[in-house]
């Protein structure tokens, strides 16, 4: 079985999730732990907060934006709680995926162990 790199994990320091590019919000979920997003490029991001966050339904979360909304690099989209979320026994690894990978040759990593805010964390390539 062959396995395609979708995208990557990262163990959030801060407490926000922003737009790494401009794009459309295509889903935020009611719960607030993950949302979808449609770049201008064309690539589709899944930013999921944290393991099993649904089961806290929405406690801990905030949205700043609505399904349907334009978006700008680095608008901030999300905020959580970390506090609340690791005392409730949730870790905060956070997937970032792209949902249509099967759109492009390749999906990798380029971040190192350490990424900042609008730090490259992924490479999409289509051919």
């Amino acid at each position: 079985m062959l396995f395609r790199s979708l995208g990557a994990a990262i163990e959030p320091t801060g407490s926000k999730v922003v737009a790494p590019a401009d794009g459309e919000v295509s889903t935020i979920f009611d719960t607030r732990h993950a949302v979808g997003l449609t770049l201008d490029n064309g690539i589709e991001l899944l930013v999921h907060i944290g393991m099993d966050t649904v089961e806290l339904n929405g406690e801990g979360f905030q949205a700043f934006v609505n399904e349907g909304d334009k978006v700008r690099r680095g608008q901030t989209l999300i905020t959580f709680d970390r506090e609340f979320i690791t005392s409730k026994g949730y870790s905060l690894l956070t997937p970032v995926i792209v949902s249509n990978s099967d759109d492009f040759a390749k999906v990798s990593t380029v971040a190192g162990k350490e990424v900042k805010e609008l730090d490259n964390l992924l490479m999409v390539e289509k051919e």
